[in-house]
């Protein structure tokens, strides 16, 4: 494991990444020449390390040669959603404190109510032609320098992973200044040591690089020397029939993307030759049993499932071998030491439900945020994302509910109290409740279940009002498919929402919820 600079020196001329649609590619040596130029241009600004840049930009080849200059000079870079709205953008922007964001025309319309003259605000950048109120970020750059800046040292990303207050909270690593090719202990276990990747490997990235998984992979893959191709948006059959052509060697997935696969159909599933896959991770969302068991049957024993959040605090990992023999597990600890506790913080017996906690893992901590931290953390300095679950007596990790009732669509984290905060403001709404319900394809969707103030305006013409209502204010993601009305929400007498007598009405009865 090394550094594209270092890969730029022996193999200058191999394609580094290229765009699965255009064919638009760039070598080793103009990935090292850019970042380098990048990294200029943000020390000509008075960006030094530990300083913060965002992004938001559709998959493209800028996004990576941006993280990259962001890394080798020590900034954080936080990578923002496309399907943000400008108000959930602009927190974003804030909390993280930029002093830089970049973007691209087709995201323009979501920056640029951000664009103000008031002092010690941020400076816009944008690709290609700018708009009025954006500065060039190729030109500026073009004209830097293609050698180092003299004071490297590593950058990291900052990622933003939604709370149950209901604002997304950035997840920092300590800015350690080390060297720019210090690997990262996390993605080598997962990347080289379980699924094989190295320099000889092709990567196919089939999701938005600003989610963390895509983009901390994409980065390991070039670590490693190899060549990356970046899907600009996802297809189940051109994922299939990019397998083929670039013979694909990794990838990293969603169960979504198996499920659209598996729905093709098989005259033309079975088209496109997979032989040359050898490693498929995945993670996110829960798998379920029988998707999982097709896909093995389909591809053979190559996928790969982990459990670990952008946190990083712990990582388990189950191959295909050890999960048919386990089903429903997410693997056993190679990173941190799994324990389960129960209510009063003592382990729990094998077998027995209680919180997950991570201990003797990697300390992380959220942005701006000390209060939530320190509840992330047991007296003895165990870590949790808040997710249940259970051991079995050869160590192998089981899942039983979700962190908080946090909804996964799709991959997509989705936390109900930012939808319930919207809809609470309605004026017909006297009291609300958000979950997620199944869903085939997604794994889940978002459901609202709304106490009206007047029962008699239940109905249709409501249900679209307030779906309409919370689309104006959140991104579509977030807001429900459907809502159902009740006279009255379950609370307790101390006015705690019990969410659960209402979930459990839309889900099935099973042993394991998220197998």
């Amino acid at each position: 494991m090394t550094h594209p600079s270092i890969h730029a020196r022996s193999h200058p001329d191999k394609v580094a990444y290229q765009m699965a649609g255009s064919g638009k590619a760039i070598s080793y040596r103009e990935l090292d020449e850019l970042s380098n130029q990048g990294a200029h241009l943000f020390r000509l600004l008075g960006l030094k390390a530990g300083d913060h840049i965002a992004l938001l930009m559709e998959n493209r080849l800028a996004f990576m040669e941006i993280c990259w200059a962001a890394q080798r000079s020590g900034l954080y870079y936080t990578a923002i959603s496309r399907y943000l709205t400008p108000d959930e953008i602009a927190y974003i922007v804030k909390d993280c404190g930029a002093k830089l964001v970049i973007t691209s025309p087709k995201c323009a319309d979501q920056v640029k109510s951000l664009i103000t003259d008031a002092p010690g605000g941020p400076l816009f950048y944008m690709l290609d032609e700018p708009l009025p109120g954006f500065r060039s970020f190729d030109k500026e750059a073009s004209v830097q320098p293609t050698t180092p800046i003299p004071d490297e040292v590593a950058g990291y990303d900052m990622l933003y992973s939604s709370g149950t207050t209901g604002r997304p909270k950035g997840i920092k690593r300590q800015s350690e200044s080390k060297p720019i090719d210090v690997p990262n202990p996390f993605l080598k276990v997962l990347c080289a040591d379980m699924c094989g990747m190295n320099a000889d490997s092709i990567y196919l990235s089939p999701a938005p690089l600003y989610h963390a998984a895509p983009l901390r992979f994409n980065m390991m893959a070039i670590t490693l020397g190899g060549t990356s191709i970046i899907m600009e948006s996802f297809d189940a059959e051109t994922f299939l029939k990019l397998v083929e052509k670039h013979r694909v060697t990794q990838s990293q997935l969603v169960p979504t993307m198996f499920v659209r696969m598996l729905k093709l159909p098989d005259e033309v599933r079975l088209r496109y030759d997979v032989s040359s896959l050898k490693g498929a991770i995945h993670a996110a969302a829960p798998c379920p049993i029988d998707v999982k068991a097709k896909m093995i049957d389909w591809w053979g024993p190559i996928l790969i499932e982990y459990y670990a959040g952008s946190e990083g605090n712990g990582i388990t990992v189950s191959t295909s071998e050890q999960w048919l023999t386990h089903r429903g597990t997410v693997g056993r600890a190679v990173v941190g030491k799994v324990k389960i506790l129960d209510d009063n913080d003592q382990e729990a017996p094998t077998g027995q439900i209680g919180t997950v906690y991570f201990a003797d893992a990697p300390v992380f901590a959220y942005h701006n945020d000390p209060e939530k931290t320190k509840r992330a953390y047991n007296a003895r300095g165990w870590s949790t994302l808040g997710d249940v679950g259970y051991l079995d007596d050869e160590g192998f990790l089981y899942l039983t509910d979700r962190k908080s009732y946090m909804i996964i669509s799709g991959g997509v984290n989705i936390y109900p109290q930012e939808t319930e905060d919207v809809l609470i403001t309605h004026a017909d709404v006297a009291d609300v409740a958000v979950f997620g319900v199944p869903n085939e394809e997604m794994g889940e969707e978002v459901k609202a279940v709304v106490q009206p103030h007047d029962m008699s305006r239940a109905g249709k013409a409501l249900e679209a009002e307030l779906i309409s209502f919370c689309r104006k204010h959140l991104s579509p993601i977030k807001c429900p498919r459907s809502i159902d009305f009740e006279a009255e929400l379950p609370r307790t007498p101390t006015g705690k929402l019990v969410k659960r007598h209402l979930r459990d009405k839309y889900w099935p009865q099973m042993t394991v919820r998220i197998s």
